[in-house]
């Protein structure tokens, strides 16, 4: 079922538009150099052989975890004795790229640089950090994103059907299509493993319908009943979020496991866990914010399902912690007097004195600089006479705001002048 033109490619139409790289270099017969990087089951190994295939160039593919110098480099002084002798050019496929040494991907700049190759390879590792710079320099970056479910779904609806994949042969139902689209989490080579699997078990079982219950014995797995646009999406959002504010580590990781086995998006898991450090956590432990926000980029630099162990990290380290919303209750305070219409101006001694005319307008002529105090803090006001005596910020006594309620409650009655 690969693919053989750009128009039977799904997804990506950012790289099949008129006139993009991808278009240029099979329709126009450019030679460009290309790095593909994006996650597993894109299209990565297909939009190479379409290079090939379309182009009538030879295709000699590398993989990254078996090959070394050797290879790499008789791969390209067979690509160059091809072109003196016949004048046909060669892809070279270079899969998993940033698996390579730096001796390694050094090997591969002499056919790069001369156009003995079309090189062409895939990584699934943000290649900044993985490809050398004068490799990179010299190749066209394509980023490929992860297919959506409506893409997935086309291509369990063209192997359905095309003589190629089931020729018919089979009807999948829409629960068990549902099904199988949610465990390939936007991997097509996945959806086609999966749907291959349960016409397997069909035919075991001397059907020609693929059902759920056929589709969840092929793949081993129970199909989660999960609506990511309706009722379960945000109910058990809210419980996980409940969960974790409520301390009870085991019911957060349940719901966590839930939300990435229907294939909820990870980024809106580690968006939900940054909130929560803030709004739940707090001051109460410091380190909460640091270690949401971590996780979060993990999500990004890693990708699933490697990073649903930083998700279960981060659930873990939050439910576990001191729980304190001081911080959520201060900003509504704050912002419930802003709100009201007590928004006074600021007092002249805190005013921008930089420009000219400003001390003969008064600004900060009373200023008093806080280093120049003892402990370096200056008793002046700071807020504007409508709420010069609000206290927004009441720390709890819980964890290490406790320790934070200690010195505030002095600093503010140093600040206030008490």
């Amino acid at each position: 079922m690969r693919p053989r033109t750009l128009d039977e490619l799904v997804g990506q139409p950012q790289l099949r538009e008129p006139g993009s790289p991808l278009r240029q270099l099979i329709e126009d017969q450019r030679s460009l150099s290309l790095l593909l990087w994006g996650p597993p089951g894109t299209g990565k190994t297909t939009i190479a052989s379409i290079v090939s295939g379309r182009t009538d160039r030879r295709f000699v593919e590398v993989s990254a975890v078996s090959a070394g110098v050797k290879e790499v480099r008789a791969a390209i002084e067979s690509a160059r004795s091809e072109l003196v002798r016949g004048g046909r050019e060669t892809v070279l496929f270079v899969d998993e790229v940033h698996r390579f040494s730096k001796a390694q991907q050094d090997a591969l700049l002499p056919g790069v640089e001369n156009r003995w190759v079309t090189l062409v390879a895939a990584t699934t590792e943000n290649p900044f950090f993985s490809v050398i710079s004068p490799l990179l320099s010299r190749s066209l970056l394509l980023r490929l994103e992860s297919l959506t479910d409506d893409d997935v779904r086309r291509v369990l609806d063209q192997a359905l059907v095309d003589e190629r994949g089931l020729g018919g042969r089979f009807t999948l139902t829409e629960d068990a299509a549902d099904h199988l689209v949610r465990l390939a989490g936007g991997d097509a080579r996945r959806s086609l493993t999966y749907l291959e699997a349960a016409a397997g078990a069909a035919t075991g079982r001397g059907s020609e319908v693929i059902d759920l219950s056929t589709a969840e014995t092929a793949v081993d797995q129970a199909a989660v009943r999960y609506d990511r646009q309706g009722d379960q999406h945000y109910d058990v959002t809210s419980a996980f979020i409940k969960s974790v504010r409520g301390s009870d580590a085991d019911a957060a990781l349940h719901y966590l496991a839930r939300m990435v086995e229907a294939g909820e998006d990870p980024r809106f898991i580690a968006r939900r866990l940054v909130i929560l450090a803030s709004e739940d956590v707090g001051l109460a432990d410091p380190a909460a914010l640091p270690l949401a926000v971590a996780a979060a980029q993990a999500v990004q630099l890693i990708g699933m399902p490697e990073a649903g162990l930083n998700l279960a990290h981060a659930t873990i380290a939050l439910a576990m912690a001191p729980k304190s919303n001081a911080v959520t209750t201060a900003l509504a305070a704050a912002t419930a007097d802003v709100r009201a219409g007590k928004i006074g101006p600021v007092p002249a001694h805190l005013r921008d004195a930089h420009y000219g005319g400003a001390k003969k307008l008064g600004h900060g002529a009373s200023y008093t600089y806080s280093h120049d105090e003892p402990f370096g803090i200056a008793a002046q006001q700071y807020a504007p006479d409508v709420v010069a005596d609000a206290t927004y910020y009441q720390p709890k006594d819980i964890g290490a705001e406790s320790a934070i309620r200690e010195r505030w409650e002095r600093v503010r009655r140093r600040i206030r002048g008490r």
